[in-house]
């Protein structure tokens, strides 16, 4: 952390890294209908008859591929809005690295923020329960 800065700032090989997580993500999105009709059928499904809280992940991403939002979303809205946010974020961490101005690393969450997450995560399983997708 530089002196007079209150937060530290994403290293170059974070920002980078990142940027080239979402360029794979794109490099295999043509692959993505292939390799979802190949995926094994969810364990906790198959043996008990409810969804686990990421069944619809691999639908949903290769919707997004496909440049179909509605679908990914159907698929696991979760899922679905957290790649939109990731890729967002690599972009924008790359791009800031090349205008000189990295993002702010993240703190640690705080009491709100992790409750929400939680219910997030309740919600979207709820929903994948009830849709029956």
């Amino acid at each position: 952390m530089s002196p007079g800065s209150s937060s530290p700032k994403l290293s170059r090989g974070v920002a980078l890294g990142w940027l080239a997580a979402v360029g794979a993500a794109l490099a295999l999105a043509p692959f993505a209908s292939f390799l979802v009709r190949h995926l094994p059928p969810c364990p906790l499904r198959a043996a008990v008859g409810i969804p686990c809280p990421a069944c619809g992940s691999g639908r949903a991403l290769a919707a997004l591929t496909a440049l179909d939002p509605l679908a990914a979303l159907a698929w696991n809205p979760l899922a679905a809005l957290g790649a939109l946010g990731f890729a967002t974020l690599g972009v924008a961490a790359a791009a800031g690295e090349l205008v000189s101005r990295p993002l702010v690393e993240p703190r640690a969450l705080g009491g709100r923020a992790r409750a929400a997450i939680i219910l997030a995560l309740a919600a979207n399983w709820l929903y994948l329960a009830w849709s029956g997708r």
